[in-house]
């Protein structure tokens, strides 16, 4: 069971805004979080960012590129996350990945993203919160 307990605000100020993706860990554990965009050379998944408690992590600085984004979260303590329905490649260690085909072949697990359509917003920020669903294990 896939479920997205996120929510979304672009980022409000004067002038001196941040122009970045931002990721913020409203829970009460370690969050390791990927994200996914399109590049010049295709489609790309980066990660992990460990996000403290009560915590926010840059993903992407400066202004955004691209309309969507995706993004996927792992809660480390109670082995819940945030995903959705595209998938896209990850690995289990610090990775940059190019394309999203192919995963199991090429050496990386699949996991499902959550998209976001920035509206091509300068910055975007995603606040997690709440527990994820748990991960299902399959015998």
């Amino acid at each position: 069971m896939l479920t997205v307990m996120a929510g979304l605000f672009l980022f409000a100020g004067s002038g001196t805004a941040r122009a970045d993706f931002r990721v913020c860990n409203g829970t009460q554990s370690l969050v390791g979080s990927a994200i996914g965009y399109r590049a010049e050379e295709g489609w790309v998944t980066e990660g992990w960012w460990q996000i403290p408690a009560n915590s926010c992590a840059t993903l992407i600085e400066g202004p955004l590129q691209s309309r969507y984004y995706y993004l996927y979260a792992e809660d480390a303590a109670g082995g819940g996350r945030w995903g959705g329905a595209i998938n896209m490649c990850v690995a289990d260690n610090e990775f940059r990945i190019v394309g999203v085909k192919d995963c199991f072949a090429r050496g990386f697990q699949r996991s499902g993203f959550t998209e976001y359509d920035t509206g091509r917003q300068r910055s975007w920020m995603v606040q997690l919160s709440e527990a994820p669903a748990p991960v299902e294990s399959q015998n």
